[in-house]
């Protein structure tokens, strides 16, 4: 006897797993982020931004799990504290384009007309240009910190949420219940937020999960050129621009251990991301 498949099941168990390792994964960096401020006050953890006596590019040791850098900063200390910096800006800046975003796309997408057709040109023309290049630009124009890079990275994404939500809404604006509300006499706000809302913020949350992984790549791109965050913020694109000279003489672990960090964030994130899109199209 021969047993069933059943590939929409697998497909399913497929994308439970996915979401299981990025949510567990993602979590953990969470944790991290909430607890290494305390970890600091507790004396457990060193100052990420202070010079230790230890001499400069100390190998990992039982005082200094993962080395010390050409500073003399301690990498542990600063690859947990840039959990938390970089967690900090990518929800900030998905916030932003995710706040603007959507509501530009709902009213784009139900009004349409002129005001559908410039902002359709408006957003196309943001959406060549690529992420790096425009962060960039606003990076070097807004000066550093943690809100301007998020705004600079924000600035990026609002397109993508805008044309997911202004094509779902213009193909749902026409539907029975939409056309009901308006016979009924509902404004333009409540059908947008709350009839129409409700039936196109599926794909947000894969959107969201997606940009957040890129916008930490982006980030970190950003602090290897130096545009990012101040110097003495523990940011792992600015730790890794800083060790890259040491890393042809044997000094490892000032690459290391903030690449690593970086590498399991971002998969953690797009396992989420793609593991939602998975249950959704299945659903």
């Amino acid at each position: 006897m021969f047993k069933n498949s059943n590939p929409q099941s697998s497909s399913s168990s497929l994308s439970f797993q996915l979401m299981g390792v990025g949510i567990t994964l993602t979590v953990g960096f969470v944790v991290i982020a909430l607890l290494s401020p305390l970890w600091q006050a507790w004396g457990w953890l060193p100052d990420p931004t202070e010079f230790l006596s230890n001499p400069p590019h100390d190998p990992p040791s039982i005082h200094h799990w993962f080395g010390t850098t050409r500073q003399g900063y301690d990498v542990f200390s600063r690859s947990l504290f840039g959990s938390q910096v970089a967690l900090q800006v990518v929800l900030l800046a998905t916030a932003f384009s995710l706040l603007i975003g959507v509501p530009l796309g709902l009213v784009s997408g139900y009004l349409g007309g002129r005001l559908d057709r410039l902002l359709v040109f408006t957003m196309d023309t943001i959406y060549t240009l690529p992420a790096i290049l425009l962060s960039i630009t606003l990076a070097f124009v807004l000066g550093r910190g943690v809100f301007n890079a998020a705004i600079a990275l924000s600035i990026a994404y609002i397109p993508q949420y805008y044309r997911v939500i202004r094509n779902h809404t213009a193909s749902l604006k026409t539907q029975l219940y939409v056309e009901a509300a308006q016979a009924m006499g509902a404004s333009i706000p409540d059908i947008l937020f709350r009839y129409l809302l409700p039936n196109v913020i599926q794909s947000v949350p894969v959107l969201f999960t997606l940009n957040a992984a890129d916008a930490i790549l982006t980030l970190a791109g950003l602090g290897f050129l130096g545009l990012g965050l101040p110097e003495q913020v523990p940011e792992w694109g600015h730790d890794l621009r800083q060790a890259l000279d040491a890393l042809p003489t044997g000094i490892w672990w000032t690459t290391c251990f903030p690449g690593l960090a970086m590498t399991v964030l971002v998969v953690s994130l797009s396992l989420l991301g793609e593991g939602l899109n998975d249950l959704f199209e299945n659903h």
